[in-house]
């Protein structure tokens, strides 16, 4: 039965990899369909190796049968839309909560299952399985392990240059073939964290607030977009006016600002953290992060979620979700509109320590933004200006301009969030304030066949690596700070990445310690 199965998920179950290897000029004529012969049996020769040492008779029916469900599942989101499965990807998944599953069902999703996972599920268990000993038992495992492991090196070794020039030259392919891909990431995900310290490093113990202590407590918002492309945003030079709030303000945008990642698992973290995208992924301990550094030098700080969590990010500070209140107008099926956040701000600062916000406040706001696929629940009627749009959670059911047009929507409506963010930052009594908002990462909307994020870094394309990045400072903070503007909005044009923010913030708040880094501090130059 293994060995059925394994043949089962090698064809059937790998849709997605055959239909890319097909399309590749790379494998063509006689020679290309032998290799896609082998290259199916060096598939099924793996997983039967890999499924040797579970074929116990308790376990084997459940086993295989996850390896089939994670197939069809795993088949129906790569072709549906063009993601491929990795370690990122799957951190994703297993961080999902309900209602962002809830926008990825749909009908499509159920007959793709059924009709790749289904006949393999009533094989497996319509199948019975013989008693016999465990010595037996072991012996036929062993067997069966070294059997699989053996054809898979012959079989690779046959068509070696094929196969490893094939790998080299098209590296997402190793991410489409089922289910190997998803059991490489869940044992990754499983085996990376023994290889460094767990344990919680400090960082920042000698922060300390530098500002007069006579000077005027500032208020801080940073803003963090949720999938939202820089070129969709009218600021940045976009054809379509999805910014008319914020180009009535006098805000300062930056064109070119590149994530950290691909998915938020990946850039929230790497964000905040002050080694920077290379050092972080490369880690042997977990640092504390910026927000604990604010929180040390004195500053009152919140986290404000309005989606599915902080990461770890807000465990050690004052934190609040807004996601599931009831409001009859912004939350409606489980979710609340981002303007729910605003709602609740006011009452939530007035709740953090008043020793502290006597130094100063800093609020996190991580909004839902432009989340998909369901791009079409993110905006209220008032803000779909732009028609018609999709409303179907399989976007490669609508055509483009509707995913685009729902898509569009969603900016639109941040841009009056942020809009009615400054406006309430503005009523703070001349009290110096500031907003800085900057995505987590991008978006593809269907740009060659591929549609949402979390791509490998290095294949994907940019408009799921490249962010906004919109800030705004009341008059009274930049008299604080000693900020010239002007000089700011000149650098709207540089290269920027997710790696300044930790110290570009550090220094905005006006904190010294031995993590910050000038170089990396954005506005340093602007500052008097």
């Amino acid at each position: 039965m293994v060995l059925l199965v394994s043949l089962w998920l090698a064809t059937v179950g790998n849709p997605a990899l055959w239909l890319a290897l097909w399309r590749l000029p790379d494998v063509s004529g006689l020679r290309g369909a032998l290799f896609g012969v082998v290259f199916v049996l060096i598939v099924a020769s793996a997983v039967a190796a890999l499924s040797a040492w579970v074929t116990w008779r308790w376990s084997v029916k459940v086993w295989l049968s996850w390896l089939v469900l994670v197939a069809g599942f795993s088949t129906h989101y790569m072709h549906t839309y063009g993601i491929v499965v990795d370690t990122p990807m799957v951190t994703n998944v297993l961080q999902t909560d309900w209602r962002e599953s809830r926008d990825q069902l749909s009908w499509r999703l159920a007959w793709t299952v059924a009709l790749l996972s289904g006949p393999a599920l009533w094989l497996i268990w319509r199948v019975p399985l013989k008693r016999i000993s465990l010595g037996r038992q072991f012996l036929h495992n062993l067997a069966l392990f070294a059997g699989g492991l053996i054809a898979c090196v012959l079989l690779t070794l046959s068509v070696f240059q094929d196969f490893s020039s094939l790998m080299r030259n098209h590296t997402q392919l190793r991410y489409l073939i089922n289910p190997l891909n998803a059991v490489y990431a869940l044992g990754e995900i499983a085996f990376i964290p023994t290889q460094r310290d767990r344990r919680l490093q400090p960082l920042g113990e000698d922060a300390r607030i530098v500002r007069s202590a006579k000077a005027e407590a500032p208020l801080f918002l940073l803003v963090i977009g949720e999938t939202a492309r820089s070129g969709n945003f009218s600021l940045n030079g976009y054809a379509r006016n999805t910014n008319p709030k914020l180009a009535q303000e006098n805000v300062q945008s930056f064109r070119n600002v590149m994530a950290c990642g691909t998915s938020t698992a990946a850039s929230l973290p790497c964000m905040f953290s002050h080694l920077g995208k290379e050092a972080f992924e490369a880690r042997q301990h977990d640092f504390e992060n910026l927000l604990d550094v604010l929180q040390r030098a004195g500053y009152a700080v919140l986290w404000l979620d309005n989606q599915s969590g902080c990461k770890g990010l807000c465990n050690r500070i004052p934190h609040a979700n807004t996601s599931e209140l009831k409001h009859p107008r912004l939350c409606s099926g489980g979710e609340c509109l981002d303007e729910i956040m605003l709602e609740r701000l006011p009452s939530l600062i007035d709740d953090l320590p008043a020793e502290r916000r006597a130094k100063g406040t800093v609020v996190v706001l991580h909004p839902m933004g432009s989340h998909g696929p369901a791009y079409s629940r993110r905006s209220p009627a008032a803000f779909k200006v732009f028609q018609p749009e999709c409303t179907s959670k399989t976007l490669a059911n609508c055509r483009r301009e509707e995913v685009v047009n729902a898509y569009d929507n969603s900016i639109v409506y941040t841009d009056h969030v942020l809009a009615e963010l400054i406006g309430w930052l503005k009523k703070q009594n001349q009290r110096p304030t500031s907003l800085l908002y900057i995505a987590d990462h991008g978006e593809s909307l269907g740009e060659n066949n591929l549609y949402l994020h979390g791509l490998p870094y290095a294949i994907a394309p940019e408009v799921q690596k490249k962010v906004p990045l919109i800030t705004w400072f009341s008059p009274a903070f930049s008299q604080q700070l000693a900020l010239d503007t002007q000089c700011v909005e000149g650098l709207k044009n540089q290269a920027w990445h997710h790696d300044h923010l930790f110290h570009t913030v550090l220094g905005m708040m006006q904190v010294q310690t031995a993590a910050y880094q000038a170089a990396l501090d954005m506005f340093k130059a602007c500052r008097r």
